[in-house]
């Protein structure tokens, strides 16, 4: 009886210390000595987890100020138990068995960021960004590489404190973009015509002859033929005109000729800088006006814009990746399109514009836009019959054909750029010093022939010609 007694009793303790060690224990508790006598101090608890304090002076009671903030409990006269409950601040007093006060203890609970800096490690490694708590909110702050890395900074944090998150954070690195447009067009246009105007006027065996083929580009072709002049409106480049006589019957033909070449080059590459983020705008041209008729009966006028705009927001992404929302366009009067009444004239504008959304890196280049037209037109006039006759059906018909071609292309390139020193920049003015009286009068020279010499890296740019680069430091 005796051994089965005590197996029994060896059964059962071991069930009971089994039971105990299954127990939640405050293992994530930490033993921090920072209760001294006679002292003040502070103790940080993170939310939801427990720290363990020792006081190195026996104490015979305990209090807490706010139970909502701090739970305490004694596990023995020299030991204390807190659990951070809410955010905020708390005092903790210890009193010896006199009822003599031995500390305050100010404990401090903040939301437990321990998780979240893990976590922001894994996602952005490298980053410098510390991480701080303030009442129930985190406090980021620091500097990230890029806005994008931020902004993932920012949506992550969220997630551990919902609209309690303070952003103190700063972006490194170059965050100014400099764009650089090139419109590049070029037109041709051919136009060819060749014709002509027969007329006869006469008597002839008793047969009255009077007729013709007027099918120049010119009203009263075969007048003219007879009346021995070349039209005084030609809009041809060359004319000839035969006149002879068969018998009492009077033939004039006018021959008229036209070919016309022409080529048109429009180049423009307006340059702007802007901080990541903000809109910049550019124009240079001027304003229109135009007049507006308003419901009252009564005319303002409206000013449209013209010449080389730019509009465009930069974001630089990711290190040198920059996104690219811009608007561009090259706009010129009109004249041979407009509006006209008896009160006014109105002309058209030519325009070409571009408006899209891209992403390239510091120094690449897009070709955003793109236009090639080629139109042909080809006429031809003749008398019937007569026109078909080999040969001599020339002299009856009139032929005419014309062909433009245009070709466009708007190329972009973005460029992280650092400011200078001033004097380090050229201005094209530069290059170029106003004459004296002397040389002006005298030898009739519009500018000197030595420029004004400058120093550093603005004289430099001054040697060169203006098709060089200026202005900027691209990195």
């Amino acid at each position: 009886m005796t051994y089965r007694t005590i197996f029994k009793a060896a059964c059962i303790g071991f069930a009971l210390a089994t039971a105990v060690s299954m127990l939640p224990q405050p293992s994530s508790a930490e033993t921090l000595k920072v209760v001294k006598s006679a002292t003040s101090s502070s103790l940080n608890v993170p939310m939801n987890r427990a720290v363990v304090v020792e006081s190195e002076t026996p104490f015979a009671e305990l209090s807490i100020a706010n139970p909502a903030i701090a739970d305490i409990s004694s596990l023995s006269d020299r030991t204390i138990y807190v659990l951070g409950k809410a955010p905020g601040i708390t005092t903790l007093t210890l009193l010896d068995a006199n009822g003599r006060l031995i500390t305050n203890v100010d404990v401090v609970v903040a939301a437990d960021v321990t998780e979240f800096k893990e976590r922001l490690k894994q996602i952005l490694p490298g980053e410098k960004i510390e991480v701080r708590t303030a009442n129930d909110g985190i406090v980021l702050s620091g500097s990230v590489s890029s806005a994008q890395r931020l902004q993932r900074a920012l949506d992550l944090a969220e997630r551990y404190a919902p609209e309690r998150v303070s952003n103190l954070m700063t972006v490194s690195g170059v965050q100014q973009v400099m764009l650089k447009v090139r419109f590049a067009e070029m037109q041709r246009n051919v136009r060819k015509s060749l014709s002509s105007s027969l007329a006869l006027n006469g008597i002839e065996n008793g047969v009255t002859l009077n007729g013709g083929s007027g099918t120049t580009n010119t009203s009263g072709g075969a007048s003219n033929s007879l009346g021995g002049s070349i039209p005084a409106v030609n809009e041809n480049a060359g004319a000839m005109l035969f006149g002879f006589g068969v018998g009492s019957v009077e033939v004039g033909l006018l021959i008229e000729a036209l070919e016309n070449k022409g080529v048109v080059r429009t180049l423009a590459e307006p340059n702007l800088v802007a901080l990541s983020g903000q809109e910049a705008k550019f124009l240079a041209g001027g304003e229109y006006p135009v007049p507006v008729s308003q419901d009252n009966g009564t005319i303002t006028v409206e000013f449209k814009p013209f010449g080389v705009e730019l509009d465009f927001v930069p974001r630089v992404v990711d290190g040198d990746l920059v996104n690219l929302e811009l608007k561009a366009a090259v706009s010129a009067i009109d004249t041979s399109n407009g509006y006209q009444t008896e009160a006014f004239t109105i002309d058209a504008f030519r325009r070409r514009e571009t408006s899209t959304t891209v992403e390239l890196r510091d120094g690449q280049s897009f070709a955003i836009a793109g236009l090639l037209q080629d139109e042909f037109v080809d006429a031809n006039g003749q008398i019937p019959w007569l026109g078909d006759i080999p040969v001599l059906g020339a002299l009856f018909r009139s032929a005419e054909y014309q062909r433009n071609q245009s070709e466009l292309v708007v190329i972009i390139s973005a460029h992280l750029v650092s400011p200078t020193r001033g004097e380090a920049l050229a201005l094209p003015t530069d290059r170029i010093k106003p004459p004296s009286e002397k040389d002006l009068f005298l030898f009739g020279r519009v500018a000197r022939d030595e420029s004004r010499r400058l120093k550093g890296a603005a004289g430099e740019v001054a040697k060169q010609d203006f098709n060089g680069s200026y202005g900027y430091v691209m990195e």
